[in-house]
């Protein structure tokens, strides 16, 4: 089910006629974490995954993906919600998660799960969440980069696994399998949903989480930079193999492909800059522009230089064009964040069948 309630634009930012959030009470500042394990390729001045083979991860496993960036035009009555630390991006991405989802980490329906994976774990952020919450159960995340942190509750742990391969563990062993935000990564969908489906345990839950890679306007604001840019990550995606932009439809695919039973979806909005009235989708918005500092070249340059073949000049343009878009306050534009979950069918049901 999707969201179709108009996000209604904050009045305050039409009261002038500069394009910038600065020039409504917006400010920006930076900070950058570093960080460097196993191998990596230089390439555009960003550090790339190379372990399993360069063609299998286009985003940078580099500070500037594992955090950049920080609290980056917030207004002066969201600024105060944010905390002093560093918010890194893909952190700050969770965040962003959390408040579309009421500070839900999931949407199925989990009853005293004992064994819960999350597939792409990246920093390990929401397996440890889950592990604070779920304080009996094992969690462990997994990822092709080792970027998470040594220190993490006792109950979650951390493998370097690629999940388009077949899978180490036990058939029918996991309550829970969460993967978010994996969609351009994957090649191979069909190989992980099987595994997915055949280490869940009958009556357990796959939840998949997708940021879509569509944008959207309702006043005619979305012919921009931002939108030219998702055109060519989608083109890049399609000439590699991957899906182009990963919509409700596909996830109720990969589910229903897999075996999964009494599918659930959810799509929510979620605007690209602090332009909504609405104080809870404004402070998401501005999380998101924060975010788009750093991902929007994270997502984009390898992408535009390997498989498109644009030299680098130009690929900077084409982000520099997309973050001059998402940071005018006279474009209001949003995406929809994806989620669906299925649960395996019980041995009795699919002995039925």
């Amino acid at each position: 089910m999707s969201e179709t309630i108009t996000i209604e634009v904050d009045p305050a930012l039409l009261e002038n006629d500069d394009s910038d959030y600065e020039s409504s009470g917006y400010d920006t500042s930076t900070q950058s974490l570093t960080s460097s394990i196993n191998e990596y390729v230089m390439e555009n001045g960003r550090r790339y995954h190379s372990y399993y083979g360069t063609e299998k991860n286009p985003l940078p496993t580099d500070e500037n993906r594992i955090g950049s960036k920080k609290s980056a035009l917030q207004p002066e009555p969201i600024r105060s919600l944010i905390t002093p630390s560093p918010i890194y991006r893909l952190d700050m991405c969770h965040e962003i998660f959390l408040l579309l989802l009421n500070r839900e980490l999931h949407q199925a329906p989990l009853k005293n799960p004992q064994r819960i994976m999350d597939v792409g774990t990246g920093t390990g952020i929401w397996a440890i969440d889950m592990a604070d919450k779920y304080s009996e159960a094992e969690v462990i995340g997994t990822d092709l980069s080792p970027i998470q942190p040594k220190w993490v509750p006792p109950n979650c742990r951390f493998e370097v696994d690629d999940a388009e391969q077949k899978w180490t563990h036990k058939s029918d062993s996991f309550d829970f399998i969460h993967s978010r935000c994996l969609g351009q990564a994957i090649t191979d969908w069909p190989t992980m949903m099987s595994e997915m489906y055949r280490c869940t345990k009958p009556g357990g839950y796959v939840e998949l989480s997708e940021g879509g890679g569509i944008m959207f306007s309702d006043d005619g604001t979305g012919e921009n930079g931002a939108k030219r840019y998702l055109e060519f990550l989608e083109e890049a995606m399609v000439k590699s193999g991957r899906p182009s932009s990963i919509l409700p439809e596909h996830l109720k695919g990969y589910l229903e492909g897999a075996g999964f039973v009494d599918i659930k979806i959810k799509s929510i909005k979620q605007p690209w800059g602090p332009w909504a009235k609405n104080t809870h989708l404004k402070y998401v918005g501005a999380m998101i522009l924060a975010a788009s500092e750093s991902g929007v070249s994270a997502y984009g340059m390898a992408a535009f230089t390997r498989i498109l073949g644009m030299s680098i000049q130009e690929a900077e343009r084409v982000c520099d064009e997309a973050l001059k878009a998402v940071k005018n306050k006279n474009n209001h534009m949003y995406s929809y964040y994806h989620i669906a979950y299925g649960r395996k069918p019980d041995r009795i049901e699919g002995s039925s069948k």
